[in-house]
């Protein structure tokens, strides 16, 4: 009896899942505490190997990394250890590591090794809206507001207006040019 009250646990748990993934997909491309799987780009060669390590986003080592980086930039504001953490994943072509990677150089205001980042991240992934959203606020910081108008116009069609990244940078861009705000 324990036996199969387990075994229908456990399809209760894998139907669940399958409801569910549509959902959990279109989160991934927002970015955020869970990475996602590289953009496929029809399966060419060059992309067919590093397919290779996309089952890395399943194993609970590159998990628990990403996880402890995220961690370590929101909560603990350590972006210099956040660094070498997301750097250590060996995932550097995920568009939402290599986003982490610029938000935390731009925090450390090395604006020119945030850029390559940013759009490192957007090379992996164009539609990585968490990366226009940060590239976004940069290019506020750096008082390059029509960019930033172009972003927010990207994260509309990406991800719509009432997207918490288009409201963001949206809240961000109604502030007086010059306001010396750092996002």
């Amino acid at each position: 009896m324990r036996i199969s009250g387990i075994k229908f646990f456990m399809l209760a748990v894998v139907t669940a899942a399958l409801a569910v993934a549509p959902v959990i997909k279109s989160a991934y491309a927002a970015g955020g505490d869970n990475p996602a799987p590289p953009a496929s780009d029809g399966g060419s060669k060059a992309k067919k190997k590093k397919d290779d390590k996309s089952s890395s986003i399943e194993d609970p080592r590159f998990l628990a990394g990403y996880h402890t980086a995220y961690s370590t930039i929101y909560d603990h504001h350590d972006y210099a250890a956040a660094i070498e953490q997301l750097k250590a994943l060996g995932q550097d072509d995920r568009a939402d590591v290599a986003n982490l990677i610029g938000y935390s150089y731009r925090k450390l205001g090395d604006y020119k090794v945030s850029q390559v980042w940013y759009e490192r991240a957007l090379k992996a992934d164009p539609n990585h809206v968490r990366t226009w959203q940060y590239y976004g606020l940069w290019q506020l910081e750096q008082g390059n507001r029509e960019q930033a108008e172009y972003h927010l116009n990207k994260i509309a069609s990406l991800a719509g207006t009432d997207s918490s990244e288009y409201r963001s940078l949206a809240a961000a861009l109604e502030k007086p040019p010059g306001t010396g705000l750092v996002y």
